[in-house]
């Protein structure tokens, strides 16, 4: 893809949702031939400290909504871009899975721009991960035979007449980066007039030591938690399926409120590690 013998290369790669070990063999291939790691706030530490090759430069250019010190995509546009001219071999290190809303197109635009060759590895999304690690089958006979992804983190993104096919779809719903709108997520699926037999889950740091699952009916979820605030990243799955959490959890709650991923504090371009 690129003319310029000095160009190196980029590995774009999900990292998984938080597990260090759910990391792909193929990813961490790479980590240990990286000359410069770009990683996303929502990878797990262990992962940075562990698995990447020891003399790499690791940069920290993790996003967190609505907050001041988040890394703008397009300095980690040039951050790619920089490294990669200098004949790097560069892992740009997603949380989750990479096409899953990742930013994936910004990267592949900029990569294809500057004609530098390039990778996509694909990595465990949060919803898969979440609804493993707390006993939820997303598909199920009797249940469900479909799953839609979506995300409602600010109130104007979806359409009133979706929001009534969501309302009485039997699919089951994935909803990320919509913590901080659930009050109003769960209002527009009540209004719509969402079946009795439908639950939520609430997941709060999937499969990570710090995870919480708060799960009921959705008709009770006002009484139960409307109001409340949830870690991030939290994970929210709205269906039939919700209601087998009781049966099938397998991990306990943590209920420590800490941290598992750091949230971001530091106004920089990106943070070298020491």
């Amino acid at each position: 893809m690129s003319n310029n013998l000095n160009t190196g290369k980029v590995i774009i790669a999900g990292a998984g949702p938080g597990d260090p070990e759910l990391l792909t063999l193929k990813a961490f291939r790479y980590l240990q031939e990286a000359d410069v790691v770009i990683s996303d706030r929502l990878v797990s530490e262990v992962i940075l400290e562990e698995y990447v090759k020891k003399n790499a430069l690791v940069l920290h250019a993790g996003k967190q909504s609505n907050k001041e010190g988040s890394t703008a995509q397009h300095i980690i546009n040039e951050l790619i871009v920089e490294y990669a001219l200098q004949g790097k071999l560069v892992v740009r290190l997603k949380g989750g899975d990479v096409s899953i809303f990742s930013n994936l197109l910004d990267e592949l635009n900029t990569l294809t721009e500057n004609q530098i060759p390039y990778e996509i590895i694909p990595g465990i999304t949060a919803a898969a991960g979440a609804a493993a690690y707390a006993g939820i089958p997303l598909t199920a006979r009797d249940h469900a035979n479909a799953v839609r992804f979506l995300t409602y983190y600010k109130a104007d993104l979806l359409e009133e007449n979706y929001w009534k096919e969501l309302a009485q779809t039997n699919d089951t719903l994935v909803f990320y980066m919509s913590s901080g709108t659930l009050d109003s997520l769960v209002s527009k699926l009540l209004e719509h007039q969402i079946e009795t037999d439908r639950h939520i889950a609430i997941i709060e740091q999937a499969t990570t030591p710090m995870q919480n699952v708060h799960a009921c009916n959705i008709h009770e979820y006002a009484k139960k938690w409307s109001g409340n605030s949830y870690m991030s990243p939290t994970l929210i799955i709205v269906g039939k399926v919700a209601a087998l959490q009781q049966e099938f959890q397998w991990l306990p709650n943590d209920l420590s409120r800490e941290y598992y991923f750091k949230p971001i504090e530091k106004n920089k371009k990106a943070e070298a590690r020491a």
